[in-house]
């Protein structure tokens, strides 16, 4: 093997250091950042000697662990800080920020250092890839602290929407699209969380409408107004839920207003006609058991 004189090493971990300071620009507000052929070639030489040369395990050792710090840090020092003092929408937007900058960065460091993920890393049963220890950072680090302002910012967004007022519907789907993400590395299934308590509070929300409109409406209103409301969930769910997500919330709406107050319905009716609903009997059914295209085309016929 090739020997590598103290000053040759030491210049070479001068470049990485060069290389580090350069890229973590980008976590610094300048997402921009450039890196010229010249560069990459120089950085990504860098590496393959540290790498290859004499000592070659303890170098590359040295740059996998210095890899995971230079993530570490730009996460508590730049990430946290910017998402701590944010809610609702805001904290969303900048979360999705913050990744789209940090994936920007850990993957220009993944092309400079991938000499370790091609004959290093692979040598250690312990020891993850590059790309794998990115995630993986920025999901300990940034999810154990703020997922649950996260889940709440984003069902804060569903009830507003839901209440009639405007949302940044974009936020939400990226937020949600990032949760998704985020989910399919091993760790806690944070998606599948999100989606339970959604669904809880939606479960709530339409309780709670249910009785508001049993008192106030008839049941031929209370049927229109529960359709009505089933329509409005799936054009909003629609945008910013996978289909698996909207098909449960449909069920849960469904389930909450139509098929749980069918007999109350039922004998509120009998009231007013003096005993004879089968009419009504055979409207309820129907709209109980349609699919949520069939009620679309219910309601505008």
């Amino acid at each position: 093997m090739m020997e590598v004189d103290c000053t040759e090493q030491d210049i070479r971990k001068m470049i990485f250091e060069e290389a580090i300071r350069k890229t973590k620009k980008i976590m610094e507000g300048h997402p921009e950042t450039k890196f010229t052929t010249e560069e990459y070639q120089r950085f990504h030489q860098c590496a393959y000697e540290l790498s290859a040369f004499s000592g070659s395990q303890d170098n590359s050792m040295w740059i996998y662990e210095r890899f995971k710090n230079t993530l570490e840090e730009s996460v508590i020092s730049i990430v946290l800080p910017s998402l701590r003092d944010k809610c609702d929408a805001p904290l969303l937007r900048e979360l999705i920020l913050m990744w789209s900058n940090y994936r920007l960065m850990a993957r220009w460091l993944c092309r400079f250092f991938e000499y370790l993920d091609r004959y290093f890393i692979p040598e250690y049963m312990t020891l993850g890839s590059l790309n794998e220890i990115s995630i993986n950072c920025f999901r300990d680090l940034v999810f154990r602290e703020l997922y649950s302002k996260f889940r709440a910012a984003a069902i804060s967004l569903i009830n507003q929407e839901r209440m009639g007022l405007y949302i940044d519907r974009d936020a939400l789907k990226n937020a949600l699209l990032f949760f998704m993400e985020i989910n399919e590395y091993k760790g806690v299934s944070y998606y599948e969380d999100f989606e339970r308590t959604m669904l809880e509070e939606t479960a709530t929300y339409y309780s709670q409408l249910t009785q508001q409109m049993l008192l106030s409406d008839s049941s031929e209103d209370y049927i229109q107004k529960a359709c009505w409301c089933l329509n409005q969930e799936k054009g909003r769910a629609s945008y910013y839920l996978p289909d698996s997500t909207q098909f449960k919330l449909i069920e849960v709406v469904r389930w909450q207003l139509l098929n749980q107050t069918v007999d109350r319905l039922i004998e509120k009716q009998k009231i007013l006609n003096s005993g004879m609903v089968t009419d009504f009997q055979e409207m309820l059914s129907k709209y109980a058991g349609m699919t949520l295209k069939e009620e679309s085309s219910a309601t505008r016929q």
